[in-house]
């Protein structure tokens, strides 16, 4: 690379000496002067630039591509050793190792995904990296899960899953950058849709215009039949309503009879030697393309009402509603019975993303709609598992945890489900012709149009798509999107971190971990608003949301205070230092959501402001749960113990949390780097 830069300079030196106005003797004998007088040497000057950028580019694409590589096996390594753990706390060393990888391959992968020109790939691109920020959390607490109950068969099925799913998901991206497959498959092909076999039906029908002897007509017969063929997932499906069956059954065969009188019209203008298509020809024409377009019409019909229909319907989540009581009561009988539902609710909903890629209209939401199909396909028997774990143990907190997880993946597929009909029926209507990938697209509602009600609404259409203003919508740019899209992953893995160590608490009623359990469920909402999810919908909230938070990190400060009068001085002193970053944390984070913005450039900085200021005062809370957890135990060990205070401290206490690190500009709990050491965006990791 350094070879090829220089190379590109010295043809830009070049250049620059044959054009440089001063260095010119004479003007030309006709009057006018020239920019350069060396012709042969400016063409030979230009081919080595053209050249030496050219190699430039090549070689930058495929340092990117060996770099997302080297972090794909990165992950891979640490996914083995994270599937071999047998003890917790190895789990938890382990997982904020991978964590840390995950998040540098979301970054870059994401800056590949927006450098990518191909839409299909772009959307398979989207999908695989959907699969894996959703699975980094199922793996957590399906991981935990298995550990606590190790001799449980459906904990080790719910975990294995989920591993699967992620080295699936992993291998995608890299025959995604790499444009390759493995040995021996052939290269992927989309199933072919009713929507484009309409459509290059129509275009054969259409040519008869211009080619009344160079198109074999009986082979329309013959498509339109096959086409038929494939409306079977529509007429033989058992939620297809009888009465629009016998709709599509209609339009079959009157585009049957237009099609053979189209095919009789044209053979006899062949057999009348017409030298340009009659009248007759051209009005059975019309009436094909007519009758064909009634046909996709009632199809599109079909699939949208029914996934309309099913969204609505399980839009309040009764099964699962239904499984975590059941299981939490122990209920394994009742699991069973609310399985079955949920395994209906999951066919039916494969079906509805099948027909919907029959209709989607453009070959990215094709993509998407298997990427749907395919989710709720997995995530559905993973539920069931989950479930059966819970009821098995009903008093496991981490078994409740790892339902919830999986739950939350089922519910947030059906809000995507939500925003891809939308877009389908966008690319029906004419409103746009190619869409998004599934990711973390994001909507705005300028706060500057002068309506006090609108708000800037950073996340993309979520649980709440159906109540999103219209009016004066923008869009972020994909920098935005990015910046956004890391803060919130990051802000989620430090709430994990938090949560696993208040888990280990022996008194989780204690003052401080209940105040830092309560301050990590307030960040975790914050993160759900990043991907659209949650009870935040407009930055008013998520500002609210930050002034409370902040509220109760200063109580938490009281806490802290407080328990350090029960220390030794040396003991004391840490946790006071630690307790002053974590109040001027709270304080800078209750200042920057009280002060007043205007226009979306300055809403947004306010946003990322305050997740980056709720960042750091989750670092400072990570740092100091097991800090205080081994000076509580040790306390109440203290008459026991052979150690000084001064020897345990240096074993034990490790090192206070650097003012970087508050800020941002370090590594959280997960060892999450910070923004400018990385590179961006699952849906990732989601998009949601």
């Amino acid at each position: 690379m350094g070879l090829a830069c220089l190379e590109a300079r010295r043809a830009g030196n070049a250049i620059a000496q044959l054009t440089e106005v001063s260095s010119l003797e004479q003007p030309e004998s006709d009057g006018r002067g020239t920019v350069f007088s060396d012709r042969t040497g400016m063409v030979r000057a230009a081919r080595m630039l053209l050249s030496s950028v050219t190699k430039v580019l090549v070689l930058a694409d495929r340092i990117v591509i060996k770099q997302i590589i080297t972090s794909r096996n990165k992950v891979l390594l640490t996914l083995d050793q994270l599937e071999r753990v047998t003890t917790f706390q190895e789990f938890v060393q382990i997982f904020s190792q991978f964590g840390n990888e995950m998040v540098e391959f979301a970054h870059l992968t994401g800056d590949r995904q927006n450098d990518l020109k191909d839409e299909k790939k772009k959307a398979r691109m989207a999908a695989a990296r959907a699969v894996l920020e959703k699975c980094t959390m199922m793996l957590l607490t399906a991981s935990k899960t298995c550990l606590r109950h190790p001799d449980c068969e459906s904990a080790r099925i719910n975990k294995d899953a989920v591993f699967h799913r992620m080295r699936y998901a992993l291998e995608q991206v890299i025959e995604i950058v790499t444009d390759s497959r493995p040995a021996g498959e052939a290269q992927s092909v989309l199933p072919a849709s009713l929507y484009t076999g309409i459509k290059d039906f129509k275009g054969k029908v259409e040519s008869l215009r211009d080619s009344l002897y160079h198109v074999p007509v009986e082979s329309l017969s013959a498509q339109l039949e096959a086409l038929v063929e494939q409306m079977e997932d529509f007429t033989d499906s058992a939620y297809t309503h009888h009465e629009q069956r016998e709709g599509l059954l209609q339009l079959c065969s009157l585009a049957r009879q237009d099609t053979h009188a189209l095919i009789a019209a044209w053979t006899q203008a062949q057999s009348a030697k017409a030298k340009e298509a009659p009248e007759e020809v051209e009005l059975a024409i019309l009436k094909t393309c007519q009758s064909v377009g009634e046909l996709r019409k009632e199809l599109q019909k079909i699939a949208v009402g029914r996934a309309t229909e099913l969204l609505k319907h399980h839009s309040e989540h009764l099964a699962l509603q239904a499984l975590k009581a059941a299981g939490g009561e122990g209920n394994l009988e009742a699991v069973a019975e609310y399985a079955r539902t949920l395994s209906e609710q999951k066919e039916q909903l494969v079906e509805t993303c099948r027909l919907l890629c029959h209709v989607s209209g453009t070959e990215p939401l094709e993509i998407t709609c298997i990427h749907a199909e395919e989710t709720f396909h997995v995530i559905g028997p993973q539920i069931v598992s989950a479930a059966q774990t819970l009821a098995l143990h009903p008093s496991s907190k981490i078994a409740k945890e790892n339902l919830d997880v999986f739950c939350e993946a089922w519910e947030s597929q059906l809000c995507d489900m939500a925003l891809l009909l939308r877009e389908i029926s966008d690319v029906f209507d004419g409103r746009r012709g190619t869409t998004h990938s599934p990711s973390l697209t994001s909507e705005i509602s300028a706060s500057s149009t002068g309506d006090k009600k609108a708000y800037l609404s950073l996340p993309r259409p979520g649980k709440h798509s159906t109540n999103l203003k219209t009016a004066k919508a923008g869009k972020l740019d994909s920098e935005e999107q990015s910046t956004i899209a890391k803060l919130g992953l990051e802000l989620r893995l430090l709430t994990s971190d938090v949560d696993s160590e208040v888990e280990r608490w022996e008194d989780q009623e204690h003052d401080i971990a209940r105040q830092s359990q309560s301050i990590s469920s307030m960040a975790y909402s914050m993160y759900l608003f990043t991907r659209g999810e949650g009870l935040l919908k407009t930055t008013l909230d998520l500002f609210h949301q930050a002034e409370m938070l902040s509220e109760q990190g200063l109580q938490l400060c009281s806490h802290l205070h407080t328990f350090s009068t029960q220390l030794l001085d040396e003991e004391k002193g840490v946790i006071l230092s630690e307790t002053e970053k974590l109040a001027a944390s709270c304080q800078q984070l209750q200042m920057g959501a009280k002060t007043p913005v205007q226009g979306k450039s300055a809403t947004f900085q306010k946003v990322e402001s305050s997740i980056q200021n709720t960042k750091g005062v989750m670092t400072v809370v990570v740092f100091l749960l097991p800090v205080c957890n081994k000076l509580l135990r040790k306390s109440k060990s203290e008459r026991s113990s052979l150690e000084s205070p001064q020897n345990w401290r240096d074993k034990q206490l490790p090192t206070a949390v650097r003012e970087d690190a508050v800020n941002g500009k370090s590594s959280n709990g997960f060892g999450v780097k910070s923004l400018e050491q990385h590179m961006a965006s699952l849906t990732f990791l989601e998009s949601k």
